[in-house]
């Protein structure tokens, strides 16, 4: 719903709110909040609530360290594991500087940003995300072991599934977020499982990823679970994918829908530390329908860019080489920018690979460039596009580069 702040401040004293978490990400997407009592919400409201930045990664240090969280009131949601009485509700924060500037690292702005600069150039982009996770066990000490919940494969059904039970908790509790699940199953990988959402304007998809991926973590941890959203959490077994659905408003322009698709491919390899910023998302690249070449098709999973089989409103783009360890505020950041690189400058949409690059020979393959093929390499290519540098402010590019 799209509360005001005053009706936040009534729907605390109404629905006996104690505690109001105030969330934001770090650069690399990781999730932090504060709580402040329902007595403070005005003065939230009104001037925002201070927090020591120094001690977030990236975010400044001893001598630079007050910043600013301001809620927005239209992200209210009550998180339905915490009890009845003495509810807990979150929402999501704006950063700024104590003189009211706004905040270089705070990535939710930067996508706002970009959704800003589609709408001046008469375009809107849409989002879909769907991520892949593990379960795993937990020893004596509730720790995460490596040990699979289940052994089933792709698609199975209970009692193979063991988590089904655990997908339909995350589903409904979504749901009771006000957050609506598209479909969910079991993955190839042992203990692996997907959850996807219906496509929605870009900061609602990537508020609600970063939601998705506490929920899975809260319902998981309280079956006596752990759910790991690391890329490639086991050797030898299928990585997790962040797989992005893109579309275009208006719907029925044929011709910038290819642009778009076109800017994505031209700029990929210079966003790929930004999609994959770790070290273990290299090991998944290539491997068990993860791309490793730059190449698009219709519904063929082998490429990095498929088009699903679809029509009208569900006509998208879905780029299959992101992974979860991504920021889904900077990944969306970029796609904008790379789609409007496509369609500003009317980048022709190269000729389809309809063949399993899997499967392809040395020779078919040496005709497809690469995707970066570890960190480092990512790091550089990143740090020396111009694509990059004007539109990731030089605070985060240093971050993600390794050099801060």
């Amino acid at each position: 719903m799209n509360y005001s702040a005053e009706e936040v401040i009534q729907y605390a004293r109404e629905e006996d709110v104690k505690f109001i978490r105030l969330v934001f990400c770090d650069v690399f997407g990781k999730q932090k909040n504060i709580s402040i009592m329902p007595d403070e919400l005005s003065r939230a409201f009104t001037y925002g609530i201070a927090f020591d930045a120094s001690a977030i990664s990236g975010f400044g240090d001893e001598a630079h360290s007050d910043l600013l969280l301001h809620p927005e009131p239209n992200t209210l949601k009550p998180l339905p594991w915490r009890p009845e009485n003495g509810k807990v509700v979150q929402m999501f924060a704006n950063i700024t500087w104590p003189d009211g500037k706004a905040f270089e690292c705070d990535t939710r702005n930067l996508l706002k940003n970009a959704m800003d600069d589609a709408k001046r150039a008469g375009l809107e982009f849409s989002f879909g995300a769907e991520q892949e996770f593990y379960l795993f066990q937990l020893d004596e000490k509730g720790n995460q072991t490596k040990i699979p919940h289940d052994e089933a494969g792709y698609m199975d059904i209970a009692p193979e599934d063991r988590g089904e039970n655990i997908r339909r908790e995350i589903c409904l509790t979504l749901e009771q977020m006000g957050i609506h699940p598209e479909s969910s199953h079991h993955e190839e990988g042992p203990g692996q499982n997907e959850i996807d959402f219906r496509y929605s304007d870009a900061l609602s998809a990537a508020d609600n990823t970063m939601i998705f991926q506490r929920v899975a973590r809260t319902v998981a941890y309280r079956n006596g679970l752990s759910a790991d959203f690391a890329p490639k959490p086991l050797e030898n077994k299928p990585g997790n994918g962040f797989h992005i659905n893109m579309s275009l408003m208006p719907l029925d322009d044929e011709e910038k829908f290819k642009q778009m698709i076109a800017g994505i491919l031209y700029n990929v390899r210079a966003m790929t530390a930004f999609l994959n910023p770790t070290e273990n998302s290299y090991l998944r690249m290539g491997h068990s329908k993860a791309p490793g070449y730059i190449s698009w098709s219709a519904e063929n999973r082998s490429q990095l860019v498929r088009i699903p089989a679809a029509v009208g409103e569900f006509r998208r783009a879905e780029l299959r080489s992101a992974d979860p360890s991504a920021n889904p505020y900077l990944a969306f950041t970029l796609m904008i920018y790379a789609g409007l690189d496509g369609i500003e400058n009317k980048l022709i949409l190269p000729k389809p690979a309809n063949i399993n690059l899997f499967k392809a020979t040395p020779e078919i393959l040496s005709k497809f460039q690469k995707l970066p093929e570890n960190l480092q390499q990512a790091r550089e290519i990143a740090d020396s596009s111009d694509f990059i540098h004007a539109h990731v402010p030089s605070r985060i590019l240093d971050i993600y580069c390794g050099k801060n």
